[in-house]
């Protein structure tokens, strides 16, 4: 599925982009990617399928074998003097300096930039470590931080200027639960003032709460992409029952064409047979015609992990 956009409301858009290492190495192959203005697009992929070489091009940070990358409208890596003042990114872990304090590394940054101004620079970084909450611990050195709080330092790095584009790669690597909380609350705020969001995760329930659009890549090449709403819709649910009979009933099941059944304490649930129309009152029935006692019956909403594994035939690797 590949989300339709006008080229002036895409906020990056990739023709064909490939990626190719030394020894005929495959990292990225002919991607055609479309993040729309506006969203909070997620990009999904396990270990190896290409994430992290596919925003390393567009950030122009490597170039790209063959194919194109425009980002704000600007072909990259040759525009990248214009771009990249425009974005914000945290790729692959915020590069700090231990022996500064946090609020003095931000200080540091924003010092590098150009076009910032040295007047209100200290308004600046308090804002920013206001919003990654680490107010209280800017006066710590970096090398003092554990994983979680360097993750926050970079991306108050990030934002220490207004950003029509943030590319974050695994924002959330390192955090406790309600520093998740708290990024993702960010996140939809910065996407409420304007600011397209493309981040890659391994946490599938992460881009499912937070993303309007998701793109999906495997060994390299794109297998989907478009609204998480749409893309999560397209995996079927699977079917649930509750009986003390789950022996029966895996038969039963079995015998219609359900497949994938697992059982759990008193709960059989089970794949419904791809391209045929299966009515849920006839399972019922069968079961019931078979003496199997049915407490519960009924279909669970498809998740987008349940997407991800239908797509690419594999599951998700958490070590991202």
């Amino acid at each position: 599925m590949q989300e339709p956009s006008a080229a002036t409301e895409a906020v990056i858009a990739t023709r064909g982009l490939t990626k190719r290492y030394g020894g005929g190495q495959l990292a990225v192959d002919g991607l055609d990617l479309v993040v729309p203005r506006g969203s909070v697009f997620g990009f999904l992929g396990p270990n190896g399928s290409g994430k992290t070489t596919t925003i390393r091009m567009l950030m122009g940070l490597i170039e790209p074998t063959s194919g194109s990358a425009r980002v704000l409208g600007e072909e990259m890596p040759r525009a990248g003097r214009r771009v990249l003042p425009r974005v914000g990114a945290l790729i692959e872990g915020p590069a700090l300096y231990g022996f500064l304090t946090g609020r003095d590394n931000l200080l540091r940054f924003d010092a590098a930039d150009p076009q910032a101004d040295p007047r209100t620079r200290a308004a600046r970084v308090a804002l920013a470590l206001e919003r990654v909450g680490l107010t209280g611990a800017a006066g710590k050195k970096a090398r003092a931080y554990s994983l979680g709080m360097k993750q926050r330092l970079g991306l108050a790095a990030a934002l220490l200027q207004p950003r029509e584009l943030l590319v974050l790669d695994e924002p959330t690597n390192g955090l406790d639960p309600q520093g998740m909380r708290e990024i993702r609350s960010l996140v939809r705020a910065l996407a409420s003032e304007g600011t397209t969001v493309f981040l890659s995760s391994h946490l599938l329930d992460e881009i499912e709460q937070v993303c309007t659009h998701a793109a999906v890549m495997a060994r390299g090449r794109l297998v989907t992409q478009g609204p998480v709403a749409e893309l999560a819709s397209s995996a079927r649910g699977r079917l649930t029952v509750t009986t003390p009979d789950t022996a029966d009933a895996v038969r039963v099941l079995k015998e219609h064409g359900v497949n994938d059944l697992a059982v759990q304490d008193d709960r059989v649930s089970g794949e419904l047979p791809a391209g045929e129309a299966v009515e849920l009152a006839d399972l019922n029935a069968a079961l019931v015609r078979a003496d199997v006692r049915v407490r519960a019956f009924g279909t669970e909403r498809a998740s987008l992990e349940d997407a991800f594994v239908a797509l690419t035939g594999e599951g998700f690797d958490v070590a991202g």
